[in-house]
């Protein structure tokens, strides 16, 4: 049996509410099937429309063997190109940002113009046809200030998602804001044991004291379900959509992405120890309120996020291989906030970076008792694990249909 049929088996008889079969947390054979099925597939977030503000600004990201460039054009449209130059393969851009007038490549100097067209290849013949050698585009967009990047050769329909997405992010302003810090850490484990790790807070009193400070470890709040239920997340919804900020939960009909705004603890306005702002000057102009707690999103496979009154989390998944996997984190302030003065960058950034080091550890302790020949299955906890079981669901389903071609996959159940 090959690796697709033997994945294919094992996902159509795994056990609904339990965890995956070992080889899905560190087989390489298993790793490259997700790469080719869902990380090359589907729409990855990459970075913030605000860190390439200007013609000519770049960044690179790395998706298993892909190098992509994300450059502002001269046209003020961002443009995501393979970072392999047309000529002999050479990587164009080796930094992780830059900017520069037009993409050279360090080999030889073929030149670039910033929307991947070629514009100059010295001594190359008569014969040589510069418009046939542009870099070769990758499928990229941008929605409430987050961009997107689709390896895909026919891309998934990006518009569901930013028909849901902008309504609860344009308010903040995150196109206009900046990156204030960025960390990236790499995590021994495979990518669905981090996500794992995010989708529940039943390990959060035990692990994260600084979160918990401010952070509720109501399962309704990192669930999939309930929400509507719980009486002060509904009067917190009524009170930030009265000030217009859309608030109700909401997911994709496949599970793919969810929305919602969800009160801290004790009317903490941000991620803080003592629950007050982080940042003096509000994140965006438009929204005049603090206690508007946090609004979560996620999107599978690479992106979870917190965006609060005074700043933003943004998180960043990708992977590297089957047991490990880097998680990007950037803090985003308002345009004008000035370090020093409207913020310290210390107090900005503990909670995340104590928490994202806390589960680290987890991840990488879960990473390697599943080595153990004596690992089988386990249950998910029904009262606070629904959001893992459904994150399980949602891979699953994705990838039956894409190893049996057998059309759109459809979430079974939302937990």
């Amino acid at each position: 049996m090959d690796i697709r049929s033997d994945m294919l088996s094992r996902l159509r008889n795994r056990k609904p509410g339990y965890t995956l079969d070992r080889p899905f947390y560190n087989d390489p054979d298993y790793f490259q099937v997700d790469l080719e099925n869902i990380w090359y597939k589907d729409w990855l977030f990459v970075g913030h429309d605000c860190e390439v503000p200007n013609p000519g600004n770049y960044m690179t990201v790395d998706v298993g063997a892909y190098s992509v460039i994300i450059v502002r054009g001269r046209d003020g449209k961002i443009n995501a190109l393979h970072n392999s130059c047309r000529h002999r393969g050479s990587r164009v851009c080796a930094e992780h940002r830059g900017s520069a007038a037009n993409l050279v490549c360090p080999y030889h100097q073929w030149t670039y113009d910033l929307d991947g067209s070629l514009m100059f290849a010295r001594q190359m013949g008569d014969n040589f046809d510069p418009s046939q050698f542009g870099l070769k585009q990758v499928a990229c967009e941008s929605a409430g200030g987050y961009i997107f990047i689709s390896l895909a050769d026919e891309p998934m329909n990006f518009e569901p998602f930013r028909k849901t997405m902008e309504p609860y992010f344009l308010p903040h302003r995150l196109r206009e804001a900046k990156v204030a810090y960025e960390s990236t850490i790499i995590e021994k484990g495979n990518w669905k044991l981090v996500w794992e790790n995010n989708r529940e807070c039943y390990h959060c009193a035990g692990n994260h004291p600084e979160l918990c400070k401010t952070y509720p470890e109501n399962p309704s709040i990192s669930g999939v379900s309930g929400a509507a239920d719980d009486p002060e997340t509904a009067e917190h919804w009524a009170k930030c959509e009265a000030i217009g900020l859309p608030s109700k939960f909401q997911i994709d009909e496949d599970g793919q992405f969810r929305a919602a705004r969800m009160p801290l603890l004790r009317d903490a306005i941000s991620y803080t120890i003592s629950g007050r702002k982080a940042v003096h000057m509000r994140l965006s102009d438009q929204v005049n309120q603090d206690r508007i707690g946090t609004l979560l999103l996620f999107h599978y496979p690479t992106t979870w996020n917190h965006v609060l009154s005074d700043h933003a989390i943004t998180f960043r998944v990708m992977p590297i291989s089957a047991t490990e996997t880097a998680v990007t984190t950037k803090w985003l302030v308002h345009k004008d906030a000035v370090e020093g003065i409207d913020y310290r960058l210390e107090e900005l950034t503990h909670v995340w970076t104590e928490t994202n080091d806390q589960d680290r550890q987890i991840v990488e302790e879960n990473a390697r008792g599943i080595l153990s020949p004596a690992y089988e299955p386990g249950p998910y906890s029904e009262v606070h694990e629904g959001g893992v079981a459904q994150f399980v669901e949602w891979y699953t389903r994705f990838m039956e249909s894409r190893l049996s071609g057998e059309g759109k996959p459809s979430l079974r159940s939302v937990a």
